[in-house]
Protein backbone atom coordinates (compact mmCIF):
# COMPACT_ATOMS: atom_id res chain seq x y z
CA UNK A 1 0.00 0.00 0.00
CA UNK A 2 1.56 3.66 -0.81
CA UNK A 3 4.70 4.32 -2.78
CA UNK A 4 8.01 2.39 -2.11
CA UNK A 5 11.07 4.98 -1.17
CA UNK A 6 13.64 2.99 -0.33
CA UNK A 7 16.19 5.70 1.02
CA UNK A 8 15.56 6.93 4.30
CA UNK A 9 13.87 10.04 4.74
CA UNK A 10 16.24 12.84 6.42
CA UNK A 11 15.67 13.24 10.44
CA UNK A 12 13.20 16.18 11.67
CA UNK A 13 14.61 18.91 13.87
CA UNK A 14 13.79 17.58 17.91
CA UNK A 15 10.64 20.35 17.59
CA UNK A 16 9.04 19.30 14.73
CA UNK A 17 9.21 15.35 15.94
CA UNK A 18 7.86 16.76 19.22
CA UNK A 19 5.13 18.16 17.38
CA UNK A 20 4.29 15.38 15.25
CA UNK A 21 4.34 13.15 18.09
CA UNK A 22 2.09 15.21 20.52
CA UNK A 23 -0.12 15.43 17.42
CA UNK A 24 -0.32 11.42 16.11
CA UNK A 25 -0.63 9.73 19.64
CA UNK A 26 -3.50 11.41 20.98
CA UNK A 27 -4.80 10.07 17.45
CA UNK A 28 -3.86 6.73 17.81
CA UNK A 29 -4.83 6.59 22.16
CA UNK A 30 -8.16 7.81 21.04
CA UNK A 31 -8.70 5.36 17.73
CA UNK A 32 -7.77 2.58 20.17
CA UNK A 33 -10.05 3.96 22.72
CA UNK A 34 -12.94 4.02 20.13
CA UNK A 35 -12.23 0.75 19.03
CA UNK A 36 -12.48 -0.91 22.19
CA UNK A 37 -15.78 1.22 23.00
CA UNK A 38 -17.46 -0.23 19.56
CA UNK A 39 -15.67 -3.87 20.00
CA UNK A 40 -17.94 -6.26 19.62
CA UNK A 41 -17.83 -8.27 22.70
CA UNK A 42 -20.98 -9.91 23.29
CA UNK A 43 -21.26 -10.91 19.95
CA UNK A 44 -22.95 -14.17 19.39
CA UNK A 45 -21.80 -17.24 17.01
CA UNK A 46 -24.21 -17.41 14.35
CA UNK A 47 -26.97 -19.98 14.84
CA UNK A 48 -26.66 -23.43 13.13
CA UNK A 49 -28.37 -23.33 9.53
CA UNK A 50 -30.11 -25.78 7.82
CA UNK A 51 -27.77 -25.77 4.56
CA UNK A 52 -27.24 -29.70 3.93
CA UNK A 53 -23.58 -31.11 4.89
CA UNK A 54 -21.22 -30.50 2.16
CA UNK A 55 -18.07 -33.58 1.48
CA UNK A 56 -15.10 -33.45 -1.05
CA UNK A 57 -15.56 -35.93 -3.74
CA UNK A 58 -13.41 -36.54 -6.87
CA UNK A 59 -15.04 -37.52 -10.35
CA UNK A 60 -14.85 -40.78 -11.48
CA UNK A 61 -16.66 -41.10 -14.36
CA UNK A 62 -19.16 -39.17 -16.28
CA UNK A 63 -21.99 -40.44 -18.62
CA UNK A 64 -24.39 -38.16 -20.39
CA UNK A 65 -27.31 -39.19 -22.17
CA UNK A 66 -29.89 -37.05 -24.68
CA UNK A 67 -32.69 -35.50 -22.33
CA UNK A 68 -36.35 -36.66 -22.33
CA UNK A 69 -38.72 -34.48 -23.83
CA UNK A 70 -39.71 -31.27 -22.01
CA UNK A 71 -42.85 -31.05 -20.51
CA UNK A 72 -45.88 -28.62 -23.10
CA UNK A 73 -45.72 -24.99 -21.79
CA UNK A 74 -48.06 -22.47 -22.20
CA UNK A 75 -47.87 -20.41 -25.32
CA UNK A 76 -45.53 -17.76 -24.51
CA UNK A 77 -43.32 -18.27 -22.18
CA UNK A 78 -40.05 -19.59 -22.12
CA UNK A 79 -38.85 -23.14 -23.00
CA UNK A 80 -37.29 -24.86 -20.11
CA UNK A 81 -33.66 -25.02 -19.75
CA UNK A 82 -32.56 -28.36 -22.00
CA UNK A 83 -29.86 -30.52 -21.00
CA UNK A 84 -26.93 -31.70 -19.94
CA UNK A 85 -28.66 -34.70 -18.72
CA UNK A 86 -26.88 -37.98 -17.56
CA UNK A 87 -25.31 -39.26 -14.46
CA UNK A 88 -21.68 -38.75 -12.46
CA UNK A 89 -19.81 -41.40 -10.46
CA UNK A 90 -18.24 -39.41 -7.55
CA UNK A 91 -15.65 -41.33 -5.48
CA UNK A 92 -16.49 -39.17 -1.80
CA UNK A 93 -13.79 -38.03 -0.01
CA UNK A 94 -14.77 -37.13 3.68
CA UNK A 95 -18.38 -37.76 5.77
CA UNK A 96 -20.02 -41.38 6.68
CA UNK A 97 -19.73 -42.63 2.83
CA UNK A 98 -15.68 -41.83 2.80
CA UNK A 99 -14.21 -44.19 0.57
CA UNK A 100 -17.90 -45.27 -1.83
CA UNK A 101 -18.80 -44.29 -4.96
CA UNK A 102 -21.84 -42.43 -5.12
CA UNK A 103 -23.88 -41.47 -8.25
CA UNK A 104 -25.04 -37.85 -8.91
CA UNK A 105 -27.32 -36.51 -12.06
CA UNK A 106 -24.65 -34.08 -14.24
CA UNK A 107 -25.00 -30.54 -12.94
CA UNK A 108 -27.89 -28.23 -15.33
CA UNK A 109 -28.93 -25.21 -15.04
CA UNK A 110 -27.66 -21.32 -15.19
CA UNK A 111 -24.13 -21.35 -13.25
CA UNK A 112 -24.17 -25.14 -12.47
CA UNK A 113 -20.34 -26.18 -13.25
CA UNK A 114 -19.04 -28.55 -15.89
CA UNK A 115 -17.26 -31.83 -14.57
CA UNK A 116 -15.00 -34.42 -16.07
CA UNK A 117 -13.37 -37.10 -14.78
CA UNK A 118 -10.66 -36.24 -12.31
CA UNK A 119 -12.41 -32.94 -11.02
CA UNK A 120 -12.46 -32.34 -7.30
CA UNK A 121 -15.49 -31.11 -6.24
CA UNK A 122 -18.36 -30.08 -3.51
CA UNK A 123 -21.33 -32.56 -2.79
CA UNK A 124 -23.95 -31.87 -0.89
CA UNK A 125 -26.18 -34.49 0.83
CA UNK A 126 -30.01 -33.72 0.35
CA UNK A 127 -31.73 -35.85 2.92
CA UNK A 128 -35.54 -37.15 2.03
CA UNK A 129 -38.10 -35.51 4.38
CA UNK A 130 -40.36 -38.51 3.99
CA UNK A 131 -37.74 -40.62 5.03
CA UNK A 132 -34.65 -39.70 6.97
CA UNK A 133 -32.80 -42.45 6.50
CA UNK A 134 -32.73 -41.93 2.70
CA UNK A 135 -30.40 -39.41 1.07
CA UNK A 136 -29.05 -38.50 -2.33
CA UNK A 137 -25.61 -36.65 -3.06
CA UNK A 138 -25.58 -33.39 -5.96
CA UNK A 139 -22.87 -31.61 -7.25
CA UNK A 140 -22.44 -28.38 -5.78
CA UNK A 141 -19.00 -26.78 -7.25
CA UNK A 142 -15.77 -27.05 -7.92
CA UNK A 143 -13.27 -27.70 -5.07
CA UNK A 144 -11.31 -24.38 -5.41
CA UNK A 145 -9.03 -24.43 -2.36
CA UNK A 146 -5.05 -25.99 -4.39
CA UNK A 147 -6.00 -23.26 -6.94
CA UNK A 148 -6.02 -20.18 -4.75
CA UNK A 149 -3.58 -21.46 -2.15
CA UNK A 150 -1.09 -21.47 -5.36
CA UNK A 151 -2.24 -18.01 -6.35
CA UNK A 152 -1.41 -16.56 -3.20
CA UNK A 153 1.47 -18.16 -2.80
CA UNK A 154 2.94 -16.81 -6.19
CA UNK A 155 1.46 -13.29 -5.21
CA UNK A 156 3.46 -13.32 -1.93
CA UNK A 157 6.17 -14.64 -3.78
CA UNK A 158 6.81 -11.71 -6.04
CA UNK A 159 5.69 -9.36 -3.61
CA UNK A 160 8.64 -10.18 -1.41
CA UNK A 161 11.27 -11.07 -4.44
CA UNK A 162 10.66 -7.53 -5.56
CA UNK A 163 10.02 -5.40 -2.69
CA UNK A 164 12.73 -7.69 -0.17
CA UNK A 165 12.20 -6.75 3.32
CA UNK A 166 9.64 -3.54 2.24
CA UNK A 167 8.04 -6.11 0.45
CA UNK A 168 7.50 -8.81 3.15
CA UNK A 169 6.69 -5.74 5.70
CA UNK A 170 3.44 -4.72 2.68
CA UNK A 171 2.36 -8.39 3.98
CA UNK A 172 2.28 -7.85 7.11
CA UNK A 173 -0.16 -5.08 6.86
CA UNK A 174 -1.97 -6.25 4.31
CA UNK A 175 -3.14 -9.42 7.00
CA UNK A 176 -3.10 -6.60 9.51
CA UNK A 177 -5.88 -4.88 7.07
CA UNK A 178 -7.87 -7.77 7.05
CA UNK A 179 -7.57 -9.27 10.71
CA UNK A 180 -8.86 -5.39 11.53
CA UNK A 181 -11.91 -6.12 8.82
CA UNK A 182 -12.72 -9.69 9.98
CA UNK A 183 -12.29 -9.37 13.74
CA UNK A 184 -13.61 -5.54 14.62
CA UNK A 185 -15.26 -3.86 11.28
CA UNK A 186 -17.79 -6.66 10.00
CA UNK A 187 -18.41 -8.15 13.22
CA UNK A 188 -18.76 -4.58 14.55
CA UNK A 189 -21.69 -3.70 12.04
CA UNK A 190 -22.70 -7.19 12.48
CA UNK A 191 -23.82 -6.38 16.12
CA UNK A 192 -25.80 -3.29 15.26
CA UNK A 193 -22.99 -0.68 15.69
CA UNK A 194 -23.35 2.63 13.64
CA UNK A 195 -21.67 1.19 10.37
CA UNK A 196 -20.23 4.28 9.02
CA UNK A 197 -18.28 5.38 12.71
CA UNK A 198 -17.46 1.77 12.84
CA UNK A 199 -15.55 2.09 9.36
CA UNK A 200 -14.06 5.40 10.11
CA UNK A 201 -12.39 3.83 13.29
CA UNK A 202 -11.50 0.70 11.30
CA UNK A 203 -10.18 2.77 8.78
CA UNK A 204 -7.79 4.97 11.10
CA UNK A 205 -6.67 1.68 13.17
CA UNK A 206 -5.85 0.11 9.85
CA UNK A 207 -3.93 3.34 8.58
CA UNK A 208 -2.38 3.44 11.68
CA UNK A 209 -0.76 -0.27 11.52
CA UNK A 210 -0.08 -0.24 8.17
CA UNK A 211 1.65 2.74 7.33
CA UNK A 212 3.94 2.51 9.96
CA UNK A 213 4.40 -1.27 9.89
CA UNK A 214 5.53 -0.48 5.95
CA UNK A 215 7.51 2.94 5.55
CA UNK A 216 8.80 3.20 9.27
CA UNK A 217 8.05 5.33 11.85
CA UNK A 218 9.59 8.74 10.72
CA UNK A 219 7.91 12.32 10.80
CA UNK A 220 7.12 11.59 6.39
CA UNK A 221 5.01 8.61 7.27
CA UNK A 222 4.00 10.55 10.49
CA UNK A 223 2.84 12.88 8.01
CA UNK A 224 1.43 10.91 5.36
CA UNK A 225 -0.93 9.47 8.18
CA UNK A 226 -2.10 13.03 9.45
CA UNK A 227 -3.06 13.77 5.59
CA UNK A 228 -5.29 10.48 5.36
CA UNK A 229 -6.83 10.37 8.54
CA UNK A 230 -7.93 14.54 7.68
CA UNK A 231 -9.17 13.05 4.17
CA UNK A 232 -10.94 10.47 5.14
CA UNK A 233 -12.85 12.35 8.09
CA UNK A 234 -13.63 14.57 5.06
CA UNK A 235 -14.30 11.62 2.74
CA UNK A 236 -16.91 10.80 5.76
CA UNK A 237 -18.89 13.85 5.82
CA UNK A 238 -19.02 14.28 1.96
CA UNK A 239 -20.67 11.09 1.84
CA UNK A 240 -23.38 11.98 4.49
CA UNK A 241 -24.09 14.95 2.56
CA UNK A 242 -24.21 13.50 -0.64
CA UNK A 243 -26.70 10.27 0.04
CA UNK A 244 -29.13 12.21 2.35
CA UNK A 245 -28.59 14.81 -0.55
CA UNK A 246 -29.84 12.31 -3.35
CA UNK A 247 -31.56 10.47 -0.89
CA UNK A 248 -30.56 6.92 -0.92
CA UNK A 249 -31.72 4.26 1.32
CA UNK A 250 -29.05 1.53 1.08
CA UNK A 251 -30.98 -1.02 -0.93
CA UNK A 252 -29.80 -0.37 -4.43
CA UNK A 253 -28.16 -3.50 -4.71
CA UNK A 254 -30.10 -7.30 -4.38
CA UNK A 255 -27.25 -8.15 -2.05
CA UNK A 256 -28.46 -5.28 0.37
CA UNK A 257 -31.81 -6.90 0.06
CA UNK A 258 -31.13 -9.93 1.00
CA UNK A 259 -28.72 -9.08 3.82
CA UNK A 260 -32.01 -6.94 5.21
CA UNK A 261 -33.48 -10.00 5.38
CA UNK A 262 -30.80 -12.11 7.18
CA UNK A 263 -30.30 -9.15 9.85
CA UNK A 264 -32.71 -6.66 9.81
CA UNK A 265 -31.11 -4.44 12.67
CA UNK A 266 -28.53 -3.81 10.05
CA UNK A 267 -28.33 0.00 9.00
CA UNK A 268 -28.06 -0.59 4.98
CA UNK A 269 -27.34 3.86 5.14
CA UNK A 270 -24.55 3.74 7.21
CA UNK A 271 -23.05 0.38 5.39
CA UNK A 272 -23.07 2.62 1.93
CA UNK A 273 -21.15 5.07 3.72
CA UNK A 274 -18.97 2.52 5.14
CA UNK A 275 -18.13 1.10 1.75
CA UNK A 276 -17.20 4.52 0.28
CA UNK A 277 -14.88 4.91 3.56
CA UNK A 278 -13.05 1.85 3.16
CA UNK A 279 -12.56 1.81 -0.76
CA UNK A 280 -10.83 5.33 -0.94
CA UNK A 281 -8.46 4.46 1.72
CA UNK A 282 -6.06 2.11 -0.01
CA UNK A 283 -5.86 4.84 -2.87
CA UNK A 284 -5.58 7.92 -0.24
CA UNK A 285 -2.81 5.84 1.40
CA UNK A 286 -0.81 5.86 -1.77
CA UNK A 287 -1.61 9.63 -2.61
CA UNK A 288 -0.87 10.77 0.54
CA UNK A 289 2.28 8.74 1.50
CA UNK A 290 3.58 9.71 -2.39
CA UNK A 291 2.84 13.37 -1.93
CA UNK A 292 4.76 13.14 1.59
CA UNK A 293 7.98 11.25 0.01
CA UNK A 294 7.63 13.60 -3.19
CA UNK A 295 8.32 16.67 -0.96
CA UNK A 296 11.20 15.06 1.39
CA UNK A 297 12.76 14.31 -2.03
CA UNK A 298 12.30 17.98 -3.35
CA UNK A 299 13.87 19.31 -0.69
CA UNK A 300 16.48 16.85 -0.57
CA UNK A 301 17.38 17.50 -4.02
CA UNK A 302 17.07 21.53 -3.26
CA UNK A 303 17.35 22.59 0.29
CA UNK A 304 17.27 26.33 -0.75
CA UNK A 305 13.17 25.92 -1.60
CA UNK A 306 10.97 27.86 0.61
CA UNK A 307 7.89 25.94 1.68
CA UNK A 308 5.97 27.79 -0.99
CA UNK A 309 8.11 26.19 -2.99
CA UNK A 310 8.41 22.70 -2.25
CA UNK A 311 4.55 23.27 -2.05
CA UNK A 312 4.20 24.58 -5.63
CA UNK A 313 6.39 21.89 -6.89
CA UNK A 314 4.97 18.86 -5.24
CA UNK A 315 0.61 19.84 -5.72
CA UNK A 316 2.35 19.54 -9.49
CA UNK A 317 3.14 16.19 -9.21
CA UNK A 318 0.46 15.55 -7.23
CA UNK A 319 -1.77 16.89 -10.11
CA UNK A 320 -0.64 14.10 -12.76
CA UNK A 321 -0.59 11.43 -10.10
CA UNK A 322 -4.70 12.38 -9.35
CA UNK A 323 -5.64 12.46 -12.97
CA UNK A 324 -4.40 9.08 -13.15
CA UNK A 325 -6.11 7.99 -9.64
CA UNK A 326 -9.65 9.17 -10.61
CA UNK A 327 -9.75 6.59 -13.56
CA UNK A 328 -8.49 4.44 -11.77
CA UNK A 329 -11.40 4.70 -8.81
CA UNK A 330 -13.90 5.04 -11.73
CA UNK A 331 -12.93 1.83 -13.28
CA UNK A 332 -12.59 -0.04 -10.00
CA UNK A 333 -16.09 0.64 -9.28
CA UNK A 334 -17.45 0.25 -12.97
CA UNK A 335 -15.63 -3.14 -12.69
CA UNK A 336 -17.22 -4.23 -9.37
CA UNK A 337 -20.75 -3.39 -10.78
CA UNK A 338 -20.17 -4.76 -14.44
CA UNK A 339 -23.15 -6.82 -13.83
CA UNK A 340 -25.32 -3.85 -12.73
CA UNK A 341 -24.05 -1.59 -16.06
CA UNK A 342 -25.18 -4.67 -18.10
CA UNK A 343 -28.72 -4.10 -17.33
CA UNK A 344 -28.59 -1.20 -18.80
CA UNK A 345 -28.58 -2.31 -22.51
CA UNK A 346 -31.71 -4.70 -21.74
CA UNK A 347 -33.61 -1.83 -19.79
CA UNK A 348 -36.08 -0.20 -21.90
CA UNK A 349 -36.61 2.91 -19.79
CA UNK A 350 -35.37 6.77 -20.26
CA UNK A 351 -31.39 7.35 -19.93
CA UNK A 352 -32.36 9.87 -17.62
CA UNK A 353 -34.77 7.12 -15.16
CA UNK A 354 -31.83 5.09 -15.38
CA UNK A 355 -29.24 7.18 -14.23
CA UNK A 356 -31.49 8.54 -11.30
CA UNK A 357 -32.29 5.02 -10.16
CA UNK A 358 -30.88 3.97 -7.15
CA UNK A 359 -29.15 0.97 -8.12
CA UNK A 360 -27.32 3.65 -10.31
CA UNK A 361 -27.10 6.69 -8.28
CA UNK A 362 -25.52 4.99 -5.36
CA UNK A 363 -22.58 4.03 -7.77
CA UNK A 364 -22.02 7.39 -9.05
CA UNK A 365 -21.85 8.99 -5.58
CA UNK A 366 -19.51 6.21 -4.54
CA UNK A 367 -17.28 7.78 -7.63
CA UNK A 368 -17.62 11.17 -6.82
CA UNK A 369 -17.35 11.31 -3.31
CA UNK A 370 -14.09 9.16 -2.99
CA UNK A 371 -12.23 11.40 -5.35
CA UNK A 372 -12.97 14.67 -3.93
CA UNK A 373 -11.55 13.04 -0.85
CA UNK A 374 -9.07 12.38 -2.86
CA UNK A 375 -8.48 15.44 -4.48
CA UNK A 376 -8.42 16.87 -0.81
CA UNK A 377 -5.58 14.71 0.40
CA UNK A 378 -3.30 16.06 -2.25
CA UNK A 379 -2.86 20.01 -0.81
CA UNK A 380 -3.70 19.01 2.72
CA UNK A 381 -0.41 16.27 3.00
CA UNK A 382 1.77 18.29 0.82
CA UNK A 383 0.89 21.25 3.04
CA UNK A 384 2.01 19.07 5.96
CA UNK A 385 4.91 17.94 4.41
CA UNK A 386 6.08 21.10 3.25
CA UNK A 387 5.99 22.81 6.77
CA UNK A 388 7.19 19.69 8.24
CA UNK A 389 10.67 19.72 5.71
CA UNK A 390 10.95 23.18 6.01
CA UNK A 391 10.74 23.56 9.57
CA UNK A 392 14.72 23.92 11.08
CA UNK A 393 16.29 25.26 7.93
CA UNK A 394 16.67 28.69 9.20
CA UNK A 395 17.33 30.48 11.86
CA UNK A 396 20.52 28.80 13.58
CA UNK A 397 20.75 26.13 11.53
CA UNK A 398 21.37 28.13 8.56
CA UNK A 399 23.84 30.05 10.25
CA UNK A 400 25.37 27.08 10.98
CA UNK A 401 25.22 25.67 7.21
CA UNK A 402 26.67 28.79 7.05
CA UNK A 403 29.66 28.97 8.92
CA UNK A 404 30.40 25.54 7.91
CA UNK A 405 31.07 26.27 4.37
CA UNK A 406 34.62 27.42 3.66
CA UNK A 407 35.24 30.50 2.14
CA UNK A 408 36.55 30.66 -1.12
CA UNK A 409 39.72 30.87 -2.34
CA UNK A 410 40.49 34.10 -4.06
CA UNK A 411 42.60 33.86 -7.41
CA UNK A 412 45.98 35.55 -7.47
CA UNK A 413 45.99 38.46 -9.70
CA UNK A 414 47.74 37.30 -12.60
CA UNK A 415 51.42 39.43 -14.01
CA UNK A 416 50.22 41.31 -17.03
CA UNK A 417 53.84 40.20 -18.54
CA UNK A 418 53.89 37.16 -18.07
CA UNK A 419 50.34 36.50 -19.51
CA UNK A 420 51.60 38.15 -22.79
CA UNK A 421 54.15 36.17 -22.80
CA UNK A 422 52.38 33.17 -22.73
CA UNK A 423 49.93 34.09 -25.35
CA UNK A 424 52.49 35.39 -27.97
CA UNK A 425 54.50 32.20 -27.20
CA UNK A 426 55.02 29.27 -29.62
CA UNK A 427 52.54 26.44 -29.51
CA UNK A 428 54.31 23.06 -28.45
CA UNK A 429 53.13 20.38 -30.75
CA UNK A 430 53.45 17.90 -28.42
CA UNK A 431 51.59 19.34 -25.52
CA UNK A 432 50.69 17.23 -23.02
CA UNK A 433 47.07 15.61 -23.21
CA UNK A 434 45.77 17.18 -19.32
CA UNK A 435 45.86 21.42 -19.61
CA UNK A 436 47.20 22.65 -16.51
CA UNK A 437 44.59 23.12 -13.50
CA UNK A 438 43.33 19.30 -14.84
CA UNK A 439 41.37 20.32 -17.25
CA UNK A 440 41.14 17.41 -20.27
CA UNK A 441 42.70 17.90 -23.64
CA UNK A 442 40.58 18.56 -26.80
CA UNK A 443 39.93 14.75 -27.51
CA UNK A 444 39.45 13.40 -23.76
CA UNK A 445 35.91 13.37 -22.66
CA UNK A 446 34.58 15.57 -19.95
CA UNK A 447 32.42 12.99 -18.21
CA UNK A 448 33.79 12.31 -14.66
CA UNK A 449 34.88 8.43 -14.62
CA UNK A 450 32.56 6.27 -11.97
Amino acid sequence: MGADHTRPAPSAPPGVRRILVATVVPLFVATVIAALVLWPWDSRDPAAGTEPPRHHGTVTRVVTEPCPPAPETPEGSPDAAQGPCGTVTVRVEDGPDAGQQVETPVPAGPGAPTVAVGDEIILVELTDPADPTASTYNIAEHQRGKPLLWLVALFAAAIVAFGRWRGLAALAGLAASFAILLTFVLPGISAGNPPLLVAVVGAALIMFVVLYLTHGVTAQTSVAVLGTLGSLVLTGVLGTIATAATHLTGFGSEDATTLSMYQADVDLHGLLLAGIIIGSLGVLDDVTVTQAATVTELAHANPGLSRIQLYRAATRVGRAHIASTVNTIVLAYAGASLPVLLLLTADSRAVTQILTSEFLAQEIVRSAVATLGLIAAVPLTTGLAAVVTAAGRRGGDATDRAASVPAPTPRPAADRSEALEALSGPRAADAPSAAPGGWPGRDRSTDTAW
